[in-house]
């Protein structure tokens, strides 16, 4: 490998030749050998974004010349465009307001501005990584500002849609079902009747209520940190910039964000995505129950309930010919694991928000964008590889009905509490039918019986009295 040299503040650093990156970066290569975690592209997109939109901003206001704004500005869409990632080395664990990912930023387009100049590769002229790209900005306010667009872009563009396609799945399936009735369970054991529908719809509408919650968490987003560069105070940025900046952001992402009303809260503390980050563990406990019901109900085929059919995606076992395991919901479970310890980290990021500056930036969207990509992917499979195959095995559901003692309960306003207990008792003890244990009883004849135990009729509130 061939280098040159390349200076910063504390001297020269050998840089590697074919690098857009500059001194900074490479001395936070040697500085930072910190696991191999990098930023992922959705950050880096946004961070491209934010570098756009501050020099055309620049450019409106004529605070930059217009040659170099036409640099930096290709340069900066090559960022956004994914073209330069190669030269984003850095790992996530590094400094705590993610100065070393800036200045990466900083000094990649600055070098790759350079380059369409016709200088060589990297460099500081004619377009100087700090007094160019990075004016009227600090690592302060711009690394919070990618992070809210990073995390709104993610939410809406990819985990929200993947939520829609899994709710679809979960409610076409409740429809078709509606007609099946089944037993339902309470402290997983046998309780009175409802329909497969009915036990779908619950699911659906859990997805539901947290996509809603995550779409109205995620508006605390829109408010982005620029223009407050080391402080919240704005010194050095020039006066209309930062208002031109965020108005070309949301031109360029079409998403609402604004001005923080309070740039002191937006540098110090992450408090919206310590909230988004809730709601997304608040996704992942509702998507474990779901998954995890959906295991129960298949569990078998003839050795459990067995009462579902899942889709037989591949083999399930190097040893077993022939089994087949209920993988898409294992994934969705250890996807929900992982996101709910990517909270707990988010919360402790949020905590050191000290004073003017929150130390823990990358750790919370690294996380962050993390749960909403392992959220996506796994909502979106969980609906195309299980759900939208699921069936029910209406033979099992219809022998687990029949022998079902809880059926007793339409008994107990015509027996009373105490005469149905006994009629339960009695059949469970012997091994018979709740019907026979009645008729046996004295309690009801056996057209009486089944004119008052109809478990299709148990399936909602009793009708009214005449």
């Amino acid at each position: 490998m061939t280098y040159r040299t390349e200076t910063d503040s504390l001297g020269e650093v050998q840089v590697p030749a074919e690098a857009y990156y500059g001194a900074q970066t490479a001395r936070a290569l040697r500085n930072f050998p910190i696991g191999r975690q990098r930023f992922p592209r959705a950050f880096l997109r946004a961070l491209g974004l934010v570098k756009l939109a501050a020099v055309e901003a620049h450019r409106d206001l004529g605070t930059l010349e217009s040659m170099l704004c036409d640099l930096i500005a290709r340069a900066a869409h090559e960022v956004v465009d994914g073209q330069l990632d190669d030269h984003f080395p850095l790992v996530v664990w590094q400094t705590g307001s993610g100065t070393q990912t800036n200045m990466n930023a900083n000094e990649v387009i600055a070098g790759r501005a350079n380059e369409l100049a016709g200088r060589p590769r990297g460099g500081k002229s004619p377009v100087h990584p700090n007094d160019h790209v990075n004016r009227g900005q600090s690592s302060n306010d711009v690394i919070p500002t990618a992070m809210h667009v990073a995390a709104a872009e993610e939410l809406t563009r990819t985990l929200l849609p993947a939520l829609d396609v899994l709710h679809a799945a979960l409610a076409e399936r409740a429809r078709t079902f509606s007609d099946v009735v089944k037993i339902g369970r309470t402290h997983l054991m046998d309780a009175v009747p409802l329909t497969l529908g009915q036990e779908l719809s619950g699911y659906a509408h859990q997805v539901a209520e947290g996509r809603r919650h995550l779409e109205q968490t995620g508006e605390g987003l829109q408010e982005v940190a620029l223009g407050g560069t080391a402080v919240g105070t704005g010194l050095n940025a020039p006066a209309g910039f930062a208002d031109r900046t965020v108005a070309r952001l949301a031109e360029l992402t079409g998403l609402p964000f604004r001005r923080a009303a309070n740039p002191f809260a937006a540098q110090g503390a992450h408090d919206a995505l310590v909230q988004l980050s809730g709601a997304l563990r608040g996704l992942a406990v509702a998507l474990l129950k779901i998954a995890n019901d959906l295991r129960l109900l298949a569990s078998g085929p003839r050795c459990g309930l067995g009462e579902l059919k899942l889709p037989a995606n591949e083999p399930g076992s190097s040893i077993m010919p022939g089994k087949v395991n209920p993988t898409q919901a294992e994934a969705l479970v250890m996807v929900c694991a992982q996101v709910i310890g990517h909270d707990a980290a988010v919360a402790l990021g949020g905590v050191f928000g000290q004073l003017e500056l929150n130390a823990c930036k990358p750790l919370i969207i690294a996380n962050l964008l993390d749960s909403c990509e392992l959220l996506a992917g796994a909502a979106r499979s969980f609906a195309d590889r299980c759900v939208a195959g699921l069936e029910p095995d209406r033979g099992v559901i219809a022998r687990h009905l029949e022998r079902s003692l809880m059926l007793v309960t339409a008994l107990a306003p015509r027996l009373g509490y105490d005469g149905a207990a006994a009629a339960a008792r009695k059949a469970h003890a012997e091994g018979t039918t709740l019907r026979e244990a009645v008729v046996a009883l004295g309690l009801l004849s056996g057209e009486e019986f089944d004119a008052a135990v109809q478990p299709r009729a148990m399936t909602g509130p009793s009708p009214a009295p005449e």
